[in-house]
């Protein structure tokens, strides 16, 4: 199978190719892709997109289809990669540069939009569906270095939702006592001075994402590995 092509996020966009805006949340104890409907204009599932025709920066562009679409540039953005194996895309464009991003659950979506299970992935063109499974992969690879899970949620979260999020990223439980310790280790989260019921029992203390202000030369906590 040949490897997709990637790109430097700095580089000028190319002319004739497509930009695509893979935008992820959760919604119901699920992650849910941004899309176009299947009974949109195509008759099938697409995800957002927006003809490049222009020598405009790559990051410069997403930035605005993102901002257009979601009212402002979401918290965590990247770009994924460039695909142009002449996959079919309904833009018909040789190439398509994709670009991730995830927004706190319940942001409602933009009109003509809706939030898609990502069973709802094999609906999606071939070049889309190739960028949306690269999207989720870069998701999970990143999770434990970049703060994907703390934009999923609120500003102010419960440990418990904070814990849900990456097991929701993962696909597999954790262990509630390691996860907590790997928090404090870390030094990622900082609380504050408000409480949350969270069903029966003693309500639960909200917390913030506090990310160290200097960079430590220590590894990355892998939460993945605490299952």
């Amino acid at each position: 199978m040949r490897r997709p092509r990637r790109a430097d996020a700095r580089a000028n966009a190319p002319t004739g190719a497509s930009l695509d805006f893979l935008c992820f949340s959760a919604r119901d104890g699920r992650l849910t892709l941004l899309a176009h409907p299947a009974t949109g204009r195509s008759g099938r599932a697409e995800l957002p997109w927006r003809a490049l025709t222009s020598a405009r920066t790559v990051t410069g562009e997403a930035r605005r289809l993102a901002a257009d679409l979601m009212g402002s540039v979401p918290l965590w953005m990247t770009h994924v990669a460039t695909l142009g194996d002449g996959t079919v895309h309904p833009s018909d464009a040789p190439l398509s540069l994709i670009y991730a991003a995830v927004v706190a659950a319940g942001t409602p979506p933009p009109a003509g939009l809706a939030w898609a299970n990502l069973s709802a992935l094999a609906a999606l063109p071939a070049r889309q569906r190739q960028g949306a499974d690269l999207g989720l992969t870069a998701l999970r690879e990143r999770m434990d270095r970049e703060p994907i899970a703390f934009r999923l949620l609120d500003e102010e979260f419960t440990l418990s939702a904070l814990q849900a999020m990456y097991e929701l990223l993962l696909g597999q439980r954790l262990h509630k006592a390691s996860f907590r310790r790997a928090l404090q280790a870390a030094g990622i989260v900082s609380p504050t001075d408000s409480w949350r019921s969270e069903g029966r029992g003693r309500p639960a203390q909200l917390y913030r994402y506090a990310p160290p202000r200097r960079r430590s030369r220590r590894r990355p906590v892998r939460f993945d590995l605490l299952g």
